[in-house]
């Protein structure tokens, strides 16, 4: 489980982050990609330039592959990867003629390679997502993506009939069923308000509301994607537009905050708890990744500004606060 948000600032600044939502950890940390790096292509890529974007997220390195679990670049463009392990559906080898991209590589293909959500738009139409694990001990996940800008969202879902891009009016991502379920339930939560109701007169009682929050009744409270996604969109939705970045990182922990899921509420087949294991955000505003674990609600900084971006490999980044 996992949810993922995207909002803009009074000046059209993006903030993008989310909760990872898992039963352990994978030595995740804070990975800084620079611009020319030499990272291993999983596939032949003549596209892909020498020298990208600088990238920074979290995730863990891999024999010199940043596998990142979320990120964002130095143009302001951010991707995460949410678990879909019903319905996502890559192709099972590489189609020649195409630009192929392993799952693995996918968030940092995107953030490494464009500035804009038009770009990444463009270039899947020609992209397969091939199901090719990383190595022996690390299978492939069955993961869609939440890709966002300064201009909007997109999500990118591999189904059985190919990729397919959705334009995300509401700038959330949860996990399964597919975006499209997820966005078409919305309209049955329509009544739903932030506003006190007024009173309401059944005969000749009168029955005003316990107050404020009374029109949130039917609101779902549970942990799986579904009730997690209409709380999500609902929230960031209604959530006031912040000015400074203080604020605005306050209202994307805020808002994930209500999705947060705690240890002992979501009980996994194997007997595990899932539990919001952390959860970060990237402000394109001063290019700065934020992180705070599910032990330590301390919020730490990572400015990509602090790197040193003229290495050829990705490095572990320490937070400035």
């Amino acid at each position: 489980m996992c949810t993922g948000i995207r909002f803009t600032d009074t000046n059209g600044s993006m903030y993008f982050g989310r909760n990872l939502d898992w039963t352990q950890g994978y030595g995740e940390r804070v990975v800084m990609t620079p611009p020319a790096a030499r990272v291993p292509a999983a596939f032949e890529r003549p596209g892909d330039a020498a020298r990208g974007h600088a990238v920074i997220g979290m995730g863990i390195v891999v024999d010199g592959l940043p596998l990142y679990f979320d990120c964002g670049n130095d143009a302001g463009l951010a991707v995460a990867g949410l678990n879909f392990p019903q319905s996502s559906h890559y192709a099972s080898t590489e189609v020649p003629g195409r630009t192929n991209v392993a799952a693995y590589e996918l968030p940092y293909w995107v953030a490494r390679n464009f500035s804009t959500l038009d770009e990444v738009r463009e270039a899947l139409r020609d992209v397969v997502v091939v199901a090719k694990p990383v190595n022996e001990q690390l299978p492939v996940a069955n993961l869609h993506w939440l890709i966002g800008d300064k201009t909007g969202s997109i999500v990118v879902e591999c189904l059985e009939d190919g990729v397919r891009v959705h334009d995300n009016d509401v700038d959330v991502l949860t996990n399964e069923p597919d975006f499209t379920w997820q966005r078409t339930n919305l309209r049955n939560y329509l009544t739903l308000s932030s506003d006190e109701p007024a009173a309401a007169t059944w005969g000749s009682a009168t029955l005003p509301p316990f107050g404020s929050g009374t029109g949130l009744h039917g609101l779902p409270g549970g942990y799986g994607g579904p009730a997690r996604f209409v709380r999500a969109a609902f929230v960031n939705s209604h959530y006031p537009t912040q000015e400074g970045e203080s604020q605005n990182v306050a209202r994307l922990f805020r808002t994930l905050g209500s999705v947060f899921v705690p240890n002992g509420c979501a009980r996994m087949g194997d007997g595990a708890f899932e539990r919001t294991l952390y959860t970060s955000c990237f402000s394109a505003a001063t290019l700065t990744y934020y992180h705070a674990a599910c032990d330590d609600l301390s919020v730490r900084a990572y400015p990509l500004s602090s790197c040193d971006l003229g290495g050829t490999s990705p490095i572990v980044v320490r937070s400035a606060a």
